[in-house]
């Protein structure tokens, strides 16, 4: 295999545009020191810049400052850090057992409401919960079947099983010879109820 033998200015030209091709690739990709602005960043020397600000929690104006890559130390930067004080409710969080004090808030008749002091809102006294309002008042048992209860709600007969539920609502617990111990699934409500006559 012959390379470049017939065609020297060929493989001389395609030399030349390779190692233009590096120098280019080289010259884009070599981190420079030199920074450069573009066209559209240069500002007008008519009108001066102005820092820009921005409000605190606190509603202090503070100047926005570029974040830099310069590892020095930045003195004005640690003063504003220093500046800034610890306000909390009168805990010292560094030492321990401190309390904070709180002033002690007073009721209607005087007295300190602890909740109130706490600034803790309590929710209302919960109701309890329904009762449940199955009547129990017979058994099915059948030989090699597992023991059914007979339930009554107003006009509605259900035969039930342990385990199984009872108007979309009330699970049979655990049936025993003189009652069944229910469970309202909605509220969470336990309820033995004992077998009645008639």
């Amino acid at each position: 295999m012959k390379l470049g033998a017939e065609n020297k200015k060929e493989v001389i030209t395609l030399a030349v545009l390779g190692g233009l091709a590096l120098l280019l690739m080289a010259y884009e990709f070599w981190p420079s020191s030199t920074t450069s602005t573009p066209a559209g960043a240069q500002t007008s020397s008519s009108t001066p810049a102005r820092p820009a600000t921005r409000r605190t929690a606190s509603g202090k104006l503070i100047p926005i400052q570029e974040p830099r890559l310069d590892p020095t130390l930045d003195v004005n930067l640690l003063k504003q850090s220093e500046e800034i004080k610890y306000a909390g409710n009168g805990r010292n969080i560094f030492v321990a057992g401190s309390v904070a004090t709180i002033e002690p808030l007073h009721g209607k008749n005087g007295t300190t409401d602890v909740n109130q002091q706490a600034g803790i809102h309590m929710p209302p006294a919960q109701q309890p919960p329904p009762p449940i309002t199955l009547k129990f008042f017979g058994f099915a048992n059948k030989p090699g079947e597992p023991k059914k209860v007979f339930l009554s709600q107003g006009e509605d007969v259900f035969i039930a099983a342990e385990g199984e539920i009872v108007n979309r609502r009330y699970r049979v617990l655990r049936i025993s010879p003189n009652a069944v111990e229910m469970e309202d699934v909605l509220y969470n409500n336990r309820q033995s109820i004992p077998l009645t006559q008639g």
